[in-house]
């Protein structure tokens, strides 16, 4: 379960996405919008609302398409979205933590239930799996030139409380409360902006997945991403190397 079957994990995620650019896009379009709604639309004062920016820039979401983000929350009209966390076992035995907004949380959780149903996954109680679990600030700086020790000197120094690199691909721990003075320290002493800055679920263990597992996984995890109420889908799963590439990712 070495990190290089982990960060091939990250880019075929991203590959996933990059294929559903405008479902991504309208993902992120809502994220800016309840992060504009909640704290105000002034990014400088709004630390949700200006890393969900800095996320939607960094997968070229168009300027357009942010600035509308944030109008719309000033709009009386505009959709009251719900945050909802759900929890539930993929294929494996896998934990898998689903985050969702949603402005009907009937029809979500009916959608979220289908896809693990229909994928060798069960829909689980609220806490069934959130506790093998901690929520971070993650940073991941990708196509870096700055070199592994720099990036562990200065990640260190800014107050991260680990870091792992894959060649060119950085990925930053530190605490929720750290996660927006940790961007900004590195944004600055590297001369790099991320390419993601933002809280996730980080399994404490995973399980190693061979490819039947790997292949009904990933199938719902596509399943669960295809879902408009459906904002992030995290999971404790390893996928060794020969696996990824067998799955041709």
């Amino acid at each position: 379960m070495a990190g290089h079957s982990k960060f091939k994990n990250i880019m075929h995620r991203k590959g996933a996405q990059d294929k559903k650019r405008s479902s991504l896009f309208s993902k992120l379009s809502k994220e800016i919008t309840v992060a504009a709604k909640m704290g105000g639309p002034d990014v400088d004062s709004n630390a949700r609302l200006r890393l969900a920016v800095q996320n939607a820039r960094s997968l070229s979401m168009p300027k357009d398409n942010i600035l509308r983000a944030i109008k719309k929350s000033e709009g009386g009209d505009s959709e009251n979205y719900d945050e909802v966390r759900y929890e539930g076992f993929g294929p494996g035995g896998t934990a898998i933590i689903v985050e969702s907004l949603t402005d009907n949380r009937n029809r979500a959780v009916t959608d979220i239930r289908t896809a693990f149903a229909k994928n060798g996954g069960n829909l689980g109680e609220a806490g069934s799996v959130s506790y093998q679990f901690d929520k971070v600030g993650e940073i991941v700086f990708e196509e870096s030139q700055t070199s592994a020790d720099d990036m562990f000197e200065m990640a260190l120094e800014a107050g991260a409380e680990n870091v792992e690199t894959d060649g060119d691909i950085h990925e930053i721990i530190c605490s929720m409360e750290d996660l927006q003075s940790v961007s900004s320290a590195l944004e600055s002493s590297t001369g790099e902006e991320p390419k993601s800055a933002k809280l996730v679920w980080k399994a404490q263990n995973t399980i190693e997945l061979d490819l039947d597992g790997a292949t009904k996984l990933m199938k719902m995890i596509d399943a669960l991403d295809d879902l408009d109420d459906v904002q992030n889908v995290y999971g404790n799963y390893e996928i060794p190397d020969d696996v990824m590439e067998k799955l041709g990712a």
